[in-house]
């Protein structure tokens, strides 16, 4: 059985999911914690560190993502970083609220 799924460098494959609503409760954890760090970030940073599953659309659903935290107040749009392969991406870092874990959930 082959996978589009590349391995970890440990060896360990993310679990997937066919739906967003699914993988948000998922993944929300992971961007909570780093929220009320109050540190900046790129969501991809996140991903990595907590090797967190791609969404059902990776193209589309990881900027999704970000704003629905955005919009709830979790985090906020900081500035602009580069990835490995040379793209811009936002950096967020949390609200006032998330640092003092008073963010919508």
């Amino acid at each position: 059985m082959t996978s589009s799924i590349q391995p970890a460098l440990d060896g360990t494959v993310p679990e997937t999911t066919d739906n967003f609503e699914t993988w948000v409760a998922q993944v929300r954890p992971a961007f909570e914690q780093a929220a009320a760090t109050g540190r900046e970030f790129a969501s991809w940073h996140i991903k990595v560190d907590a090797k967190l599953p791609d969404p059902p659309n990776p193209k589309s659903q990881w900027g999704a993502l970000m704003h629905r935290f955005s919009e709830e107040g979790l985090v906020e749009a900081v500035s602009f970083t580069t990835t490995r392969d040379g793209s811009g991406v936002r950096t967020w870092r949390g609200t006032r609220a998330a640092r003092t874990r008073r963010a919508a959930a």
